[in-house]
């Protein structure tokens, strides 16, 4: 049996009288890539920050329905929030590393959690940014600046300091779409081998990055969740007309 790593239901957000996201009902499988896909506006990227919470820092939201990470309501009023977002890390568009080191980007995460011996910290870093594939382009530049790096790097130094605090689910709202085809293709390697180890959830506009990298795939559609498949039958076997007229290109 395939364990469900998220499970929304019934979830509805508002903004002040916006109805965003209409009754999203959807389980999200452990150690798996879900890509969410569908028109600008439609509600993916204001869905992916559901799952840290990272709505909670917009006035005037409103939250109704459940969103369980491993069985447990995220939005109980007992959950921490500062430890559900070391466990649910967020990659954003834009890679936004801090004007500081590479090390100390790295390095961030785990100082605010405690971690303060050179060697302990050293070893993180190091580890992190291996598993981001970024290790090799920036060991030998690790005290200069993160900003000094090209676009691809500083979105893998941005997962890099992601990955350092050890999260279980890693949120990505298209991670590459400020990138080259290049820089693009690595992101897309790096998912491959991280799935391994996390639960992942991708927001894109390529369609051919979602077909390419995604084990299931969600089409939003005006706040709701039109269809919800694995990937291969949501390009080859879709079953809702709206999914065949959004993927066929005639609207979107």
């Amino acid at each position: 049996m395939k364990l469900e790593k998220i499970h929304t239901h019934d979830l509805n957000l508002y903004y002040g009288s916006n109805h965003a996201l209409k009754n999203v009902s959807i389980g999200i499988e452990e150690n798996k890539i879900t890509s969410l896909i569908g028109p600008s506006g439609c509600g993916k990227s204001t869905f992916l920050r559901t799952l840290n919470r990272l709505n909670d820092t917009i006035d005037n939201v409103r939250i109704e329905g459940d969103v369980k990470i491993d069985g447990i309501n995220i939005y109980d009023k007992n959950v921490d929030v500062v430890a559900l977002r070391k466990r649910v890390g967020m990659i954003f568009q834009k890679s936004n590393p801090f004007p500081k080191s590479v090390f100390e980007n790295v390095a961030y995460g785990p100082r605010i959690n405690g971690v303060n011996k050179k060697k302990e910290l050293e070893e993180i870093v190091e580890t992190s940014c291996k598993r981001a594939a970024i290790w090799d382009e920036v060991k030998d530049r690790m005290n200069d600046s993160a900003m000094g790096l090209s676009g691809g790097q500083q979105q893998r130094v941005c997962i890099a300091r992601a990955l350092a605090v050890d999260p279980e689910v890693l949120l990505m709202d298209e991670p590459a779409s400020a990138l080259d085809p290049i820089a693009t293709a690595k992101i897309e390697e790096l998912m491959f081998d991280l799935k391994n180890n996390l639960t992942i959830v991708i927001v894109t506009h390529n369609m051919q990055q979602a077909a390419r990298v995604s084990d299931k795939c969600a089409f939003f559609l005006s706040g709701e969740i039109i269809e919800y498949t694995s990937t291969t039958n949501m390009f080859t076997n879709r079953k809702h007309e709206k999914t065949q007229n959004y993927i066929s290109g005639r609207f979107g």
